[in-house]
């Protein structure tokens, strides 16, 4: 088992990787304090490990909030379900929400932990590499609004992060290739020693294979505690993470979250961003195509849906990225180094946008 440290000043907490750990009674007791939980999970996730995470935690009193499975059901009226839930159990302020799923389980447990009785304390079991090797970590909680994604939430810390790799054997292909776009993202925009690991381990990764994973999963939680613990509320250094996905939250958005998987849809966007840093002259053609061709492999798309420039620009000045009206956007200068700004030219903008949408 690995176990990292995130450190926000106020709030310091585990994340603890390894495989088994949802069937270790012992230890997974020690890692949730609570007396009284609530397990928020969905559809698909309860089905094939909540039973599990039940028994490993006896003596508890244990409420259940099974939640429909896809990102359109990320909203308000979904986290209500949640704090129904909480109310019908009659839940103090002293009860544990316990996220149990992908990154929208996450976000919407959290963002409800934010929330109930102005605050209690919640702990993420990621079941999904895309949540393991990002969503899970940070505390950024929150639901989607028809305007725009992620637009209601709170920054609000988990107690731990606890990702057992053994729920990655029941994960879709899919949604495996979609995990390691946030994985790509990392060696992008922080470690070209990790791009350059990821060009040749690709395949033991979409083979599952337990090692190759591991060392994904660690050493992208390791990149996101550093660039957290800098700057938790992202009004800086920790907006780099968001490489790729203004341009991709505008995908998801304008296909209603049913043509996409998040990971995807931020592949798209990563190599819409490195275009416009092409055509910006801050890198070379060349590593275009890396990320093209790193993105092709790990079977992700690179082929957009014609959703327009126009309806694509209108949607990314709903980013939270916008400052004064100005549209800030994660831009790559060299590989393992990206910019937040919002100077670049207009028309190399619309250059990318009309080329990948049009």
């Amino acid at each position: 088992m690995h176990t990292l440290q995130v450190d926000v000043g106020h709030s310091r907490y585990p994340i603890s990787i390894g495989a088994g750990l949802l069937s270790n009674p012992s230890w997974l007791g020690a890692q949730v304090p609570a007396g009284d939980l609530m397990i928020v999970t969905n559809t698909t996730v309860a089905q094939l490990y909540l039973p599990t995470l039940i028994a490993s935690l006896p003596g508890r009193r244990i409420g259940e909030c099974i939640l429909p499975d896809g990102e359109q059901h990320k909203t308000l009226q979904t986290a209500g379900l949640v704090f129904d839930a909480l109310v019908g159990k009659k839940l103090n302020r002293d009860a544990v929400v316990v996220a149990l799923g992908g990154g929208v389980v996450g976000d919407i447990a959290g963002f409800v932990a934010a929330c109930y009785q102005r605050g209690v304390g919640y702990v993420q079991i990621p079941t999904t590499l895309l949540a393991q090797v990002d969503s899970s970590v940070g505390g950024k909680t929150g639901v989607n609004h028809s305007g725009g994604k992620n637009l209601i939430g709170a920054f609000y810390q988990p107690l731990s992060v606890i990702a057992d790799t053994d729920s990655l054997a029941t994960l879709p292909d899919r949604e495996l290739a979609s995990g390691l776009a946030e994985v790509i993202k990392y060696g992008c925009v922080w470690d070209p020693l990790l791009f350059d690991w990821l060009d040749v381990n690709i395949p033991a990764l979409l083979a599952r294979d337990a090692e190759a994973l591991t060392y994904a999963i660690a050493r992208s939680c390791e990149i996101k505690a550093i660039v957290v613990a800098k700057d938790e509320r992202e009004r800086d250094l920790r907006a780099i993470l968001n490489f790729g996905h203004t341009f991709g939250h505008a995908i998801e958005v304008a296909t209603a979250y049913q043509s996409f998987l998040h990971g995807e849809a931020v592949a798209l966007g990563m190599l819409m961003a490195a275009d416009l840093s092409r055509r910006l002259g801050l890198i070379d053609g060349s590593l275009l195509e890396q990320i093209r061709a790193i993105l092709t492999r790990a079977g992700l798309p690179t082929a957009a849906p014609r959703i327009g420039a126009t309806r694509a620009l209108e949607l990314m000045h709903m980013d939270k990225k916008v400052q004064g009206g100005t549209l800030r956007l994660v831009l790559l200068e060299k590989l393992g180094h990206a910019v937040v700004t919002g100077k670049y030219s207009s028309d190399a903008l619309d250059a990318t946008l009309a080329e990948f949408l049009n």
